[in-house]
């Protein structure tokens, strides 16, 4: 070993000698326990497979940069499209639907195509397909159709039995079964085709309104697509076509680039819209609502390592920033949840600290443990809130508009608002309900448990529930003041 050379060693550091034989009694002898190094590879081994996802199990992934190039400030303030020329990293995964990871990449199905953009203001993540609509309207169907995609019970085959029994149940599937039949069901790779934001989405400018958008990724290399007889030729020659495709066109230097253009529509509009712009089973033609350019998304990064960015890449469309946000499409509300649902049971709680997951600017929060968590743990800071010790506070600039339903206004209401903060009423009449002996022995237990409070802010945290106290009944405010020794002439005296 020379000196240049780096020392073979275990998950945890140590070095070791031997990694071609296990350590046995005699030359021709059984395997000892305790070869360390042999469990240790062969139970790493076992678990190399994490589960695959549901839907989009096999994927393409690269890393590039968003820049714009026109202002649209106008409807939002979001700060990835601040100014003229800003850049902002992205990664950028496409995949198959339906298939398994296994599966090739020329079958007839609809495409993922899922932008995470680094922002300063968390990541925010735009998941959609190579098509506008999608099968359904309803979240509630979601299970269903997938199933029929899928493997049948009985035959553990795919079937277009179930595929079409679903479909011809289901009349709304209609305009994405074209799509789905049409050669755009069988695009050449990646590079070929168009993404969308699919759902309704809304922006939010500087003035906190709101106007309802669609997003398009328009690519450059133009639309190019396999007719059915060379989709199926390709599986048999390549089933990792459009994999090959774009990791050897960016290692090539030949970057792609989709231009990002919007639709836009006002609140008032889409009252009295002929179709309901939530509906992800319909489009708004470019007639009514023409597109808008905003800028260029350029792929020019392969992953390092495909199983670190593309395999533990999580999307969800929960994830919004500051300027971008939620519609009543029905199918994005039921996603909104389903998302990240799946990324906590495939990747762990904590997989928003996998590096291509991980927001490259400041987080704070209140989240602590879980398996896999490997960023401090939030260290010695306090996991709740709110709380005395710490400076975060929530930021009333980032509130958006309350959503009008027509019926109703969804916002983030106050729970303690007037007419619902009467909180001392009640306590006060139960501790006069309480026979003397009840009385002692609650004061007694207060006392007992708040003389535990320690630390510089003691004295902060005493005097603000001893207020809780007192309003809801003198007596026993004072009572427990007593109690803990404390002289209310000159506590009152110092906040006076």
């Amino acid at each position: 070993m020379n000196n240049d050379s780096k020392k073979l060693t275990t998950a945890s550091g140590i070095p070791y000698a031997e990694n071609e034989n296990s350590m046995t009694a005699g030359a021709r002898g059984p395997i000892l326990l305790q070869d360390f190094i042999l469990h240790e590879k062969m139970a790493h081994f076992n678990r190399e497979r994490i589960p695959e996802r549901v839907v989009h199990a096999k994927g393409s992934g690269a890393y590039g940069v968003f820049k714009v190039s026109h202002d649209i400030s106008a409807y939002t303030r979001a700060k990835l499209f601040g100014e003229i020329g800003k850049e902002t990293k992205v990664f950028l995964r496409f995949s198959t639907v339906g298939g398994e990871k296994g599966s090739a990449d020329t079958e007839r199905d609809p495409r993922g195509f899922a932008v995470k953009f680094y922002t300063e203001d968390g990541n925010w993540d735009l998941v959609g397909n190579n098509t506008p609509v999608f099968f359904l309207k309803d979240p509630k169907k979601f299970s269903d159709f997938i199933h029929t995609q899928k493997r049948d019970p009985y035959t553990n085959s795919k079937s277009a039995t179930m595929m079409w029994d679903f479909w011809s149940l289901n009349p709304e599937s209609l305009h994405q079964v074209t799509i789905l039949m049409s050669d755009r069901g069988t695009p050449y790779g990646y590079r070929h085709m168009d993404g969308f934001g699919s759902h309704t989405f809304s922006l939010i400018n500087s003035a906190n309104e709101r106007h309802w958008v669609k997003f398009h990724f328009k690519t450059r290399q133009g639309i190019k697509n396999f007719t059915d007889q060379e989709a199926a030729e390709m599986r048999g020659k390549n089933p990792d076509f459009a994999q090959h495709d774009l990791l050897t066109s960016i290692d090539k230097g030949e970057f792609p680039v989709w231009d990002l253009k919007i639709q836009v529509m006002t609140e008032e509009e889409a009252k009295n819209y002929r179709w309901n712009p939530f509906d992800l089973t319909k489009v708004w033609p470019h007639g009514d609502f023409p597109l808008i350019d905003v800028g260029t998304l350029t792929l020019n990064e392969n992953p390092a390592n495909y199983f670190a960015h593309v395999e533990q890449a999580a999307f969800a469309p929960a994830h919004v920033v500051d300027g971008v946000g939620y519609s009543p499409d029905k199918m994005l509300q039921g996603r909104l949840l389903s998302y990240p649902d799946a990324h906590r049971y495939r990747l762990g709680s904590n997989y928003e600290q996998i590096p291509v997951n991980r927001c490259p600017f400041a987080v704070n929060n209140y989240e602590r443990d879980g398996q896999m968590r490997v960023d401090g743990n939030g260290g010695s800071s306090p996991n709740y809130f709110p709380n005395s010790f710490d400076d975060i506070v929530a930021d009333q600039s980032y509130k958006e508009p309350g959503l009008d339903l027509g019926h109703a206004v969804a916002d983030w209401y106050d729970r303690n608002a007037e007419g619902e903060n009467d909180h001392y009423s009640q306590p006060g009449d139960l501790y006069r309900l309480m026979s003397q002996q009840a009385r002692q022995d609650l004061i007694s237990n207060i006392v007992h448990s708040m003389s535990g409070i320690e630390g510089p802010k003691k004295e902060t945290i005493v005097n603000r529930q001893l207020c809780h106290w007192f309003r809801a009944d003198v007596g026993l405010g004072m009572a427990v003041a007593k109690g803990m020794n404390i002289d209310l002439d000159i506590n009152m005296n110092a906040h006076s």
